[in-house]
């Protein structure tokens, strides 16, 4: 009895890590395929209003169309889920006992995988410097699912979250006349800090 425990929570651990993995490959694989279809550009998401001058003053997103784009890709990863639904996946009995020698060998014992609830998405964007005043601006979407591993006598949940760059963007601002670095950053090395 201790020992089929044993053997079913190892069994699990496996199932949930190639679970895991399966998802997420999956999920990457929809994502690409969604991003592709849409041939998605910086300038369709992000307006850059500029002044007289060629500043830019403004950076406006098209919230409809990141919605809709992020909506679409939901949706695609979700069709892909429910296609792992329909599909069984086994594991090597040789893998439970831990051994490399035995890791391909013996019966191999079946696991199901259930998506639970649907896939949540977001949107959400990073500013970083990407040299003398230009700055990186990256779109990221968001995906987060739960998903249901069954193997014979127990179950679990995990969440699997995953993020993709959607697409990014220099931004160049001005040349200052002047650039000065200084070792230690803008303090120099100060003794007693």
């Amino acid at each position: 009895m201790l020992l089929d425990i044993k053997l079913r929570d190892v069994f699990f651990n496996i199932a949930e890590v190639k679970t895991v993995q399966l998802v997420t490959e999956a999920i990457q694989e929809s994502l690409q395929e969604e991003a592709m279809k849409e041939n998605i550009r910086y300038q369709d998401l992000i307006y850059i209003h500029k002044d007289n001058e060629g500043r830019i003053t403004l950076m406006q997103a098209d919230t409809l169309k990141v919605n809709r784009i992020a909506s679409n890709t939901s949706m695609a990863v979700q069709e892909t889920l429910e296609n792992l639904r329909r599909q069984s996946f086994s594991i090597p009995i040789g893998q439970v006992f831990g051994f490399p020698i035995f890791a391909n060998r013996g019966p191999r014992l079946r696991y199901s995988i259930m998506q639970v609830g649907s896939v949540k998405f977001n949107i959400t964007d990073k500013f970083e410097s990407a040299g003398i005043n230009q700055t990186k601006h990256t779109i990221y979407l968001n995906l987060d699912t739960n998903v249901r591993i069954v193997v014979p006598s127990k179950s679990g949940e995990a969440l699997i979250s995953t993020q993709m760059p959607l697409t990014e963007n220099i931004i160049v601002g001005s040349i200052p006349d002047t650039f000065v670095t200084l070792p230690g950053g803008i303090l120099g090395n100060v003794p007693g800090k």
